[in-house]
């Protein structure tokens, strides 16, 4: 409490001062006359203030919205489709797509395992279906058997298979093509990475005027198949046939592959050597992309 005396001439004359000091807020304490004097004290409370309270932690920030799961970043997509597929750009906008034709010989080629020679049993099954016969030719001289596989198969079509394993053995073996008879060649698995594999694959496409074309299974990490397509495309591949599609269920391998250059022609979808291999068209490719699963809760062991 602030405690003040204040003198004047008359009882307003202090008074006034009081409240040009103190405000209209001021106690009036005590009062005193003298002669030709007034004196009064007068006081003021100091304004209230609220205790010290420890600082309160600050309010948690808000949780972030939620939002639905992003069907792109699933599958894998690669970062330079994802805002097409995002804002949902048709598939055949973003990517190529062709029909497998056989005016000139058409070459498999890919890494071990991709499927290569079931491709190529089925294609000579659709075409023997069509009323063609197709004329088959093995250069896979380095895995065992590899021939005798592609010739199994080719029994049950009525077909031969012709042996190529070297450059000029190939050479020959086209020089008897029928007229316009579709040929199919089968390939050894090959490292994509390494120059001398992919020369060579290369140097068979150009000697026998053939079309290129990949064999990639779905489900590879997409970076693996961006690597791959890209390679087989700088050694002149024009085509992607993809296998085992029903079995993938990520499918930004076959994006990142197809976003290389290539045109995608073909897709296996069933063990069936008959309808096992269709065309793969953007309705196919999109329907696939859009049957992704909702996210399921992780398996939790039992003890």
């Amino acid at each position: 409490m602030r405690l003040r005396i204040f003198r004047g001439a008359s009882l307003a004359e202090a008074m006034g001062a009081i409240r040009t000091e103190l405000g209209p807020e001021a106690l009036i304490l005590s009062t005193r006359r003298g002669a030709g004097f007034t004196e009064i004290t007068a006081a003021l409370e100091p304004p209230e203030t609220a205790p010290d309270l420890p600082h309160a932690p600050p309010p948690p920030a808000p949780a972030p919205p939620t939002t639905a799961p992003d069907r792109w970043l699933w599958h894998g997509a690669p970062p330079a489709l994802l805002p097409s597929l995002r804002a949902g750009t048709a598939l055949d906008r973003l990517l190529r797509f062709t029909t497998t034709g056989f005016a000139a010989p058409l070459l498999l080629a890919g890494p071990p395992g991709a499927g290569k020679t079931l491709t190529a049993v089925r294609l000579a099954t659709r075409l023997v279906l069509a009323g063609q016969t197709p004329m088959l030719i093995s250069t896979d001289g380095q895995r065992a058997g590899a021939t005798e596989q592609l010739l199994a198969f080719s029994r049950l079509l009525g077909l031969g298979v012709v042996a190529a394993a070297h450059p000029t053995a190939l050479q020959r073996a086209l020089a008897h093509r029928a007229d316009a008879a579709p040929v199919l060649i089968d390939t050894p698995g090959i490292d994509a990475r390494d120059p001398e594999q992919i020369g060579h694959i290369a140097g068979l496409a150009r000697l026998a005027g053939a079309t290129l074309a990949l064999v990639l299974p779905a489900g590879l990490d997409p970076a693996d198949s961006a690597e791959i397509a890209a390679a087989f495309a700088a050694a002149g591949a024009e085509q992607l046939i993809i296998t085992r599609l029903d079995h993938a269920r990520r499918l930004g391998g076959v994006l990142a592959a197809a976003a290389a250059g290539l045109a995608l022609t073909e897709a296996g979808i069933s063990a069936s050597a008959a309808e096992g291999l269709v065309p793969l068209t953007p309705e196919l490719l999109a329907a696939r992309l859009h049957a992704w699963p909702e996210p399921t809760p992780p398996m939790i062991p039992r003890t």
